[in-house]
């Protein structure tokens, strides 16, 4: 019989994963300033918790802050005052800003699009304001692997969303520290937790092709249920030997 209870395994093999991944991508280091992107979803609300008790320890010394986007013509009902007392219990300060945008502006572009391009455009405004040297994304490894899927299915690109990304405009590193991370394990986390649902009521919101590749993932891992894992490393084990060569 395991000596920790279920909870205490769950929050240790999290927390063993955010730092096998922080280690492994060299996402965290002595003197990083790091702007967490907080949505308010259970993504967010789990890298507050685990970045705001990184913050703590001794080595790398890194400093967090987070902020929280809110869209005027959206009607998201966020409760800003449970964001702010959750990001003070984890001794992580919480800035607020307002955005909005048109969507009959640009015809080409979906809603969703244009709300998450002016999200992020503020975002790395703020953090380059704050003097922020790498925003902190809540994707986790299912995320990853969904986008790999995608990215494979409608773009013909073998590609996705990497832990670590260098920007090549400015000087910004984005960083995903629960990359290796199961969405599962996140879902029980919310729950032990105690963390509030980010309740949507968007008119734009609709099915997505995302979902369906999640779908896809469990269906993978029903037929093998190491297919993450195998996924994962196909990510850096490219046989170029095996592959059609590249005709320019």
């Amino acid at each position: 019989m395991s000596k920790y209870t279920a909870q205490e395994q769950l929050e240790q093999r999290i927390t063993r994963k955010f730092r096998k991944g922080s280690g492994d991508y060299q996402l965290l280091e002595d003197g990083d300033d790091i702007l967490i992107a907080l949505s308010g979803g259970k993504d967010s609300l789990a890298l507050v918790e685990l970045l705001g008790r990184q913050a703590k320890i001794y080595k790398p010394r890194i400093r967090v802050r987070a902020i929280h986007v809110k869209m005027k013509n959206i009607p998201y009902q966020t409760d800003l005052k449970y964001l702010d007392d959750f990001c003070a219990q984890h001794d992580v300060p919480l800035i607020v800003k307002e955005g909005s945008f048109d969507a009959e502006t640009d015809t080409r572009k979906s809603p969703c699009f244009l709300c998450s391009w002016n999200r992020r455009k503020i975002l790395f405004a703020t953090a380059l304001e704050m003097g922020c040297n790498k925003i902190a994304l809540g994707h986790h490894m299912d995320d990853i692997l969904s986008t790999l899927l995608m990215n494979i299915t409608f773009q013909g690109a073998f590609s996705t969303m990497p832990p670590r990304l260098k920007m090549r405009k400015f000087d910004m590193t984005i960083i995903r520290p629960m990359c290796l991370v199961s969405e599962c394990d996140l879902k029980e986390l919310a729950v032990l937790h105690g963390y509030q649902k980010l309740k949507k009521d968007c008119p734009y919101e609709e099915h997505s092709h995302r979902s369906d590749m999640e779908d896809i993932l469990k269906q993978l891992e029903k037929m093998n249920p190491k297919a993450r894992y195998s996924l994962w490393k196909s990510l850096t084990n490219i046989q170029e030997e095996m592959l059609p060569p590249k005709i320019s």
